[in-house]
């Protein structure tokens, strides 16, 4: 099989093993492509080799449409990891938290926004006071100022542009941090840091699952959770879009 093989002997226990159950479930859905698992084990993990090629509108679309189908595949409630995997969850090379809950809300603020304050704070990236508006913002959003009824879905959970690749047959996922959540998140997610074609992705994507009105004023919401954790890692910069982020999500809910 033609494949490449990633490894980190320093990798905490079920690094690669929770990276392989997430491709894995997100391939069960049957909708958006994933590279495929070949071996994992401790320190490594063998995948499908993606030969990369410029992304096309078509694809882009098919994407979108493929992504609808995801997501639709659904999770046994908000947060819960990959159906059989009971071990650790990361994004990137952060751990997350095992927070679940019936309501997206309360996961959200307290399993994907809350826990990473504290290290943007201690690096210097996020001001207290910065912090104090994520804080209010997410006693917001716990409340359940946002939730829409509706069910968890499967979703990528770290779907920037690098974890979005194509190839000659269209776009194929990578690296997930696949849980039950809110499809709008890895829309969101997209748009935070500039994928090809975003436009033509969610129209693709609504094609097969109309986005409820007013989506696009939430994606400030729905980028609280990778800004949190660029905030706690990669620079002030993110520190400063987080805190615009939390005062939009006020602002809305005032709203």
């Amino acid at each position: 099989m033609d494949g490449y093989t990633k490894t980190r002997p320093e990798a905490p226990r079920g690094f690669f093993e929770a990276e392989a159950a997430g491709l894995r479930w997100l391939a069960d859905a049957g909708g958006a492509r994933v590279a495929a698992v070949h071996d994992v084990a401790p320190g490594r993990i063998s995948l499908e080799r993606i030969v990369p090629s410029p992304p096309t509108a078509d694809a882009a679309a098919r994407f979108g449409r493929d992504l609808a189908v995801t997501h639709a595949a659904g999770a046994s409630r908000f947060g819960s990891p990959p159906d059989g995997w009971d071990g650790p969850m990361f994004i990137g090379r952060r751990e997350l938290p095992r927070v679940e809950a019936d309501t997206w809300g309360a996961f959200y603020a307290e399993g994907r926004v809350l826990p990473f304050l504290d290290a943007a704070v201690a690096n210097r990236h996020l001001r207290t006071d910065e912090a104090d508006l994520v804080r209010e913002a997410c006693t917001r959003i716990g409340s359940g100022a946002f939730d829409d009824g509706s069910r968890p879905a499967r979703i990528h959970g770290d779907l920037w542009a690098g974890n979005l690749l194509f190839d000659a047959r269209g776009a194929v996922l990578i690296d997930p941090a696949a849980h039950g959540g809110h499809p709008e998140t890895d829309l969101a997610m997209l748009a935070l840091f500039g994928a090809p074609h975003l436009d033509l992705i969610v129209a693709g994507y609504q094609e097969v699952a109309e986005l409820r009105q007013g989506w696009r004023d939430r994606v400030p919401l729905h980028q609280l959770h990778p800004l949190a954790v660029h905030a706690a890692g990669h620079g002030r910069a993110y520190g400063v879009e987080l805190a615009e982020a939390a005062r939009a999500v006020l602002a809305l809910a005032a709203a």
